[in-house]
């Protein structure tokens, strides 16, 4: 019976992982939030968040795998991938000068339900405000014409999603795209490209740092955890791009603060 729920329990962080993670709601205190409720928590629970984020990792180099290819076959500078990965690269230097420095005290201190929930909640109501202020600004619709500049500072905006949990990367990085003039499409797939360094590398860290012998059950656990994320994620990234294209954000806004309001209030009266 308990295999039968830790394997149940696998499949609900996977579908959370893979729905939340390049959704502007944040995949971390999502996971955090349900882990709490459903009791996966933990070392091993936190080796399987790690886990099967590389299989929503995976989703994005299947659904841009043209791109990505195409981007690789023209890396000599001057270039259109030499330009795309090289402004990549330049954004992913603040969020991993910060991760260094700080992650493992911010995890130490701060990944805990009330924490997320203030995130999700002030992270909502500033894209509201960013949406309207920004998002008609839009100069850049082309990842490809992202700018050195532009790069680096989408790059720091990542950094508040690492700072403070719960945040969300994906908001942090689109609504810095905003600021900086590119489109919602072109800010998403920006984000999206960015996620590919920055997750592996930091997925890559932790499992070096993870020093688990794991049972025959929780290795089958991250399998099924692994697939369900790579599949949800697969079939959310598609349809949050097409969403992107007709409609404003103001509803995943909402949605995060009625989650952080709801969340604080359980805290407010000992639920949690």
């Amino acid at each position: 019976m308990e295999n039968l729920i830790l394997v149940l329990k696998a499949v609900i962080i996977g579908i959370v992982e893979g729905i939340t993670e390049f959704l502007p709601i944040s995949s971390t205190g999502h996971m955090i939030l349900v882990g709490h409720f459903i009791k996966f928590e933990g070392d091993f629970a936190k080796l399987f968040e790690i886990v099967i984020q590389l299989g929503a990792i995976l989703a994005i180099i299947v659904l841009y795998k043209k791109k990505i290819f195409n981007s690789l076959k023209s890396l000599n500078p001057g270039g259109m991938g030499f330009k795309l990965w090289s402004g990549i690269i330049l954004a992913f230097i603040p969020s991993g000068i910060v991760a260094l420095l700080f992650y493992d005290k911010i995890k130490e201190l701060l990944m805990g339900p009330v924490t997320v929930a203030a995130a999700l909640l002030a992270g909502g109501l500033w894209m509201i405000y960013a949406e309207k202020k920004y998002r008609k600004n839009k100069k850049t619709l082309k990842i490809e014409d992202v700018s050195y500049r532009q790069a680096f500072i989408i790059g720091l905006f990542q950094c508040i999603s690492l700072l403070w949990p719960g945040f969300s990367r994906s908001a942090s990085t689109i609504i810095g795209g905003w600021i900086v003039g590119l489109s919602t499409g072109a800010a998403a797939e920006f984000s999206f490209f960015l996620a590919l360094p920055t997750m592996i590398i930091a997925s890559g860290y932790s499992l070096l740092k993870a020093d688990m012998a794991l049972s025959g059950i929780e290795v089958a656990s991250l399998v099924i955890g692994f697939i369900v994320s790579f599949v949800v994620a697969l079939i959310v990234v598609d349809r949050f791009i097409s969403f992107l294209k007709k409609k404003p954000m103001v509803g995943f806004a909402l949605y995060r603060i009625l989650v952080g309001v709801i969340i604080l209030a359980f805290a407010l009266f000992g639920i949690l």
